[in-house]
């Protein structure tokens, strides 16, 4: 089955999980039969969406160790106080933040609006950047 992104994006909000959940939830989705060419309408159940994620999200815990790895002493002991604050459209996924609790023993937290608080942070950053120069890097 072929499916557009509008339709993942629910699959993702509506039954995604990046952990098992005890109730095992279905949806009705829309899609392309790839053998047939023609549209069909298929049940995915949470299980099924949950084994689709396994790869990325396996990909996504390794590269956060791997950045905390890298991460320097400072730095590190304020994300051991404080956490980590997850942005974009994957912080939407459901226990993502316990997958990654987990798997770092370091406290997550789904930002409030994840999808857009990075672009006003930003924003906001431009328009104190007198208050801010010392915090950027200078090319020399």
């Amino acid at each position: 089955m072929l499916i557009g992104e509008a339709t993942a994006e629910a699959i993702k909000k509506g039954i995604g999980s990046a952990f098992p959940g005890s109730a095992v939830q279905e949806m009705e989705v829309k899609g392309r039969n790839l053998a047939e060419g023609i549209p069909r309408s298929f049940t995915i159940s949470s299980n099924e969406i949950l084994e689709a994620l396994t790869d990325p999200l396996n990909s996504i815990v390794s590269a956060v160790k791997s950045a905390l790895e890298q991460t320097p002493p400072e730095l590190g002991a304020d994300i051991a106080e404080k956490g980590m604050v997850l942005t974009g459209g994957g912080a939407l996924l459901r226990d993502l933040d316990r997958l990654l609790m987990e798997e770092t023993g370091l406290p997550v937290i789904v930002a409030e609006d994840p999808l857009t608080c990075v672009v006003r942070g930003s924003g906001r950053a431009l328009e104190e950047m007198d208050k801010l120069h010392g915090v950027f890097a200078q090319d020399s």
